[in-house]
């Protein structure tokens, strides 16, 4: 099997699958909470977070690469009565106009695209004024002994991944962008030990 059948269309389904259990899914539904009006959501994927748009959603605007992932999101799509449309594949150059959305979303991506904080910018441009961005992702590790572990790992990891980085520091990349982090938490997802490269989450909330 090539790599870009493997990233086109493998990829998409396991991930689907790895990040739709129950802890996630709660942690989905808090980084949707106070999501409000028009929301850019940069990494739709294959929908998970659809059921979890609170009543104040009035529309998505979905950026998604993979034409895999935007097929999975179907029935998702279709049970939802937010209208979602897709309208880009690439996160780091959005075709719409500036402060054209009052909320942002992005989950689990910003670990993948090449350049986040171009992303990062784009969204804040599309964002109106007072808007914010919420954010549910995965990155640096606070002990030094899982992050040489994140930083030995990463390369491999990255190569059947997607590009998917381990090493990426969520919170100073909002704020680099000119995103101001007003709310964080984080913590190891529940497991084992062994899985804390991967499991180190942030949930954010900037404006």
């Amino acid at each position: 099997m090539s790599l870009r059948v493997w990233d086109e269309r493998v990829l998409p389904r396991l991930t689907d699958r790895a990040l739709r259990g129950h802890e996630v899914g709660e942690l989905r539904a808090a980084a949707c909470a106070g999501l409000t009006g028009r929301v850019l959501e940069i990494g739709f994927g294959s929908g998970l977070n659809v059921r979890w748009y609170p009543p104040d959603v009035t529309s998505v605007t979905a950026i998604e690469p993979s034409d895999v992932g935007w097929e999975l999101s179907e029935p998702r799509r279709s049970r939802s009565d937010v209208h979602v449309q897709r309208a880009g594949l690439d996160g780091q150059r959005l075709d719409l106009p500036d402060d054209s959305h009052d909320s942002a979303l992005v989950t689990f991506s910003l670990c993948t695209i090449p350049d986040p904080l171009e992303a990062l910018r784009e969204a804040r441009r599309v964002v109106r004024q007072g808007g914010r961005l919420h954010a549910l992702e995965h990155g640096i590790a606070p002990e030094e002994s899982v992050r040489r572990w994140q930083r030995r790992i990463e390369p491999p990891w990255g190569a059947v991944a997607g590009g998917c980085h381990l090493t990426r520091d969520m919170p100073a990349l909002l704020e680099s962008a000119g995103w101001r982090v007003e709310h964080r938490e984080q913590e190891y997802l529940a497991g084992p030990a062994l899985a804390r490269p991967w499991t180190y989450v942030y949930r954010l909330v900037a404006g």
